[in-house]
């Protein structure tokens, strides 16, 4: 009677302790596009056919990828030089279309008319978000959000 207990109790332990090792695998969608890393080189790619006279955020400070029901947002921030920086967007490149599976967007904000310089950061730090398709992420393996000095992408 404590036989079979005991190997049903060692099997249950099992199948769980490898519960732990899908959450950390690939196969897992959530797992899908991890934390942003910073990339310093240069942008280099086509780019839309507007013209936008806002200037490329300084610098995008941090970038993450939430899954929704209908795909995904991107949310980036980004510490500006002065407080009343407005209107941040990320606007995409090549038309929203990803390029060799890499989807690329610009960190724009149109500049301050009267800028305030001493403020702390958070008061800085504007936050800009665009909304993919289920449609666009099937055929997305990594997004990159560029600035004037760096770039942050995310991978599958």
């Amino acid at each position: 009677m404590k036989t079979p207990f005991l190997v049903a109790l060692l099997a249950i332990s099992l199948s769980l302790s490898a519960c732990g090792r899908v959450r950390e695998s690939r196969l897992n969608p959530m797992n899908w596009f991890g934390h942003s890393q910073e990339d310093t080189s240069a942008p280099l790619g086509p780019v839309s056919n507007s013209v936008d006279h806002r200037p490329l955020v300084p610098q995008v400070t941090a970038m993450t990828i939430e899954r929704t029901s209908s795909g995904a947002i991107v949310r980036a921030e980004a510490v500006m030089p002065a407080a009343g920086w407005w209107d941040p967007e990320l606007v995409p490149e090549n038309f929203g279309r990803p390029t060799n599976g890499t989807l690329t967007f610009r960190f724009v904000a149109a500049a301050p008319v009267n800028p305030v310089a001493e403020t702390s950061a958070a008061a800085r730090t504007i936050t800009a978000v665009y909304s993919l398709t289920q449609a666009q992420l099937d055929t997305t393996s990594e997004v990159v959000v560029t600035g004037e000095t760096n770039s942050r992408r995310a991978r599958r």
